[in-house]
């Protein structure tokens, strides 16, 4: 049976030496945890503040002092935290 030809290469071996790693960073600048907090505390409250006043606004007295303005205030929240989360990275 025949054998193969063997080829010579000038490519020398690489050595680990000369390969050299960047640390990685762990915290890369992500977005800090009072920002996540207020955020979806904002959409919390804001859900929050739609469902009180869908359940039981005419019994609370600044509520109904409010009347519609209610969901104004509770779709505001929504929306801040919903906006806030472009911010998010």
């Amino acid at each position: 049976m025949p054998k193969a030809k063997v080829t010579k290469t000038s490519t020398a071996p690489v050595s680990s030496s000369s390969t050299t790693r960047t640390p990685v960073k762990i915290n890369t600048g992500g977005t800090p945890m009072w920002y996540k907090v207020l955020m979806f505390g904002f959409m919390l409250v804001g859900l929050a503040w739609i469902i009180v006043n869908y359940l039981a606004g005419p019994q609370i007295p600044l509520m109904a002092e409010l009347g519609p303005w209610n969901y104004l205030i509770g779709f505001g929240g929504l929306v801040i935290g919903l906006l806030m989360t472009m911010g998010w990275r």
